[in-house]
């Protein structure tokens, strides 16, 4: 066995600034080198692997053997997910369906700006709600290109879009998870969480026009704006505070997809925007196709919605639960992670007693949300007009081929993101910032973007640093509620700048290779959202305590 020592050089100043250098690296490639994302994360995980082992002196055994278990979680469930989703996308466009979901959306608007907030925002958020784990961005990006945006950004916005929805993602599942590493309950997470996104989320449409075309131009769809940011931020609020943990992403994406639909009836823009590199729109178009055909055309992603849902509902209807118990039937129950689990020892004051560190891999190929996008694509086979098993097929492994360096790549930032866990260089970094004293609420939610940038998921960062946000804010006399959901309200900045939210965006627009362009777009907008979240929970902390439930 094997304990972790979180200042190996004395100080954990110094402690935190070496652990940091593996994320130092991957800002560098990305962000200054321009390097492609597979080799920065390459060189990241080397570098994390050599510190873990050389500073904080972890045995080299269980160091590959940590890095490996984040790879193969990389490598499923994750890359399953994003295999799946581009898979469905490719077939309706290989179909010819994809030309009916476009002709659809041009007759309701042909407004590039209208449909990123349709698409990017409010549909990409109610798949956010359902599945989660990065299968909104691999969808809507890939939809927005067959739509004919530019690649750029179209993965950019999709990116910054899937940052309100993110802390509710697959049915509520990073707050759940912070309320079990923590012992706070869910709901009262929930409700705080709840009274700090919503300032983020109201936002967020007009933050992805301007960006599109400028404020002057983002005027002349303001109403659409307000009408799209209210009606999510609004429905979050409350059912996030008076309804239940698991639904406020599906509710407020349905409410939003439904409000602007009616607005779209009724108001339309005085001049209809494309991209400057584009060809000037001909306006509103007349839908070529049947009602029938229409709904056809959109059956996948029909189809996708209902059976991620089931998949990922254990509340509910508890089909999840049931797939569960054929999994445990079928002798697929999760495995012991050889020559790593329990061998390494979390010690004071990450945890108040020495507690070993588990280490599992799960084969839950029945319960995994990618096997529900992928039956989701089975069934839609029998829909689509004079499209075959074996085309299907052909295009499933045409679409691997086409995946096999953002593979790499999430593998790899995932081994990263183990070896950080397992070796204590995550806490250390976290301790860091707990030394920031009566400052530690305006950091609370950096400490949840840092934990998504390295995990890619605020789920994992949730369960990170969830208990060291509840420690450090009863040390200093905070409610820990506010801190814990400041983590998850903080991370939710960081999913769009997560180089595995990039491989994902980027295998789905066609930009392999060109990270570090999608890194540069996104990284001012993730600063900038952050230090907004971070200056709300420190005036929640210390002047706006009213605004707490």
């Amino acid at each position: 066995m094997w304990l972790q020592n979180y200042s190996p050089l004395g100080s954990i100043g110094l402690s935190a600034l070496v652990a940091a250098i593996p994320l130092f690296i991957l800002l560098y490639m990305l962000g200054i080198k321009r390097s492609k994302g597979h080799n920065a994360a390459f060189f990241g995980v080397l570098s994390a692997v050599l510190i873990a082992i050389f500073v904080f002196k972890m045995p080299a055994g269980l160091a590959i053997s940590a890095t490996l278990n984040g790879a193969m979680v990389g490598i499923f469930p994750i890359v399953w997910i994003v295999v799946t989703a581009i898979w469905v996308y490719n077939m309706t466009v290989e179909s010819g369906e994809f030309e009916i979901i476009k002709n659809s959306l041009a007759a309701i608007t042909d407004d590039r700006r209208l449909q990123a907030l349709f698409i990017a925002f409010a549909f990409g958020s109610f798949i956010e709600g359902t599945a989660g784990f990065g299968t909104p961005v691999a969808i809507t990006a890939a939809m927005l290109v067959g739509l004919g945006f530019n690649p750029v950004y179209a993965a950019g916005i999709c990116l910054i879009a899937n940052t309100a929805p993110v802390a509710f993602g697959a049915i509520g599942i990073p707050i759940v998870v912070a309320g079990q590493v923590t012992g706070i309950d869910a709901m009262a997470i929930s409700k705080v969480v709840g009274r700090q996104l919503p300032f983020l989320s109201v936002i967020v449409p007009l933050w992805l026009v301007v960006l599109m075309c400028g404020w002057k131009r983002s005027m002349e769809v303001l109403p659409a704006v307000i009408v799209a940011g209210v009606c999510f931020a609004a429905t979050q609020f409350y059912t996030s505070n008076y309804v239940s943990v698991y639904l406020p992403d599906i509710t407020s994406a349905f409410v939003t997809m439904i409000g602007l639909l009616v607005f779209l009836k009724f108001w339309k823009p005085s001049q209809v925007w494309h991209f400057p590199d584009e060809k000037p729109s001909t306006g509103l178009v007349k839908s070529d196709y049947s009602t029938g055909e229409i709904l056809r055309a959109w059956a996948p992603y029909l189809i996708l919605a209902v059976l991620v849902f089931l998949w990922a509902d254990d509340k509910f209807v508890g089909f999840k639960t049931t797939l569960v118990g054929w999994e445990k039937a079928l002798g697929l129950t999760p495995l012991v992670w050889p020559g790593l689990h329990n061998l390494v020892i979390k010690t004071a004051p990450v945890v108040i007693k020495n507690t070993p560190y588990a280490a599992g891999y799960a084969i839950n190929f029945l319960s995994a949300a990618g096997t529900a996008i992928f039956l989701s694509g089975l069934l839609s086979i029998f829909i689509m007009p004079n499209y075959s098993f074996g085309k299907a097929f052909t295009c499933f492994f045409r679409t691997i081929k086409q995946l096999i360096f953002p593979i790499c790549t999430i593998a790899m930032i995932l081994g990263l993101a183990y070896i950080m866990n397992y070796s204590g260089m995550s806490s250390t970094l976290g301790l860091a910032f707990t030394a920031t004293g009566a400052l530690f609420p305006f950091f609370s939610p950096l400490l949840g973007w840092m934990g998504v940038f390295l995990t890619g998921s605020d789920t994992s960062s949730n369960a990170l640093f969830g208990s060291m946000q509840k420690t450090a804010a009863e040390q200093l006399g905070i409610d820990p509620t506010l801190t814990v959901a400041a983590n998850s309200s903080g991370g939710v900045c960081g999913k769009m700048i997560s180089p595995q939210s990039i491989s994902v965006a980027c295998a789905a627009t066609g930009l392999v290779g060109q990270e570090s362009t999608i890194f540069r777009f996104a990284l001012p907008h993730s600063i900038a959202m952050v230090i907004l979240m971070g200056v709300l929970t420190y005036l929640q902390a210390y002047v706006l305590g009213w605004m707490l439930p």
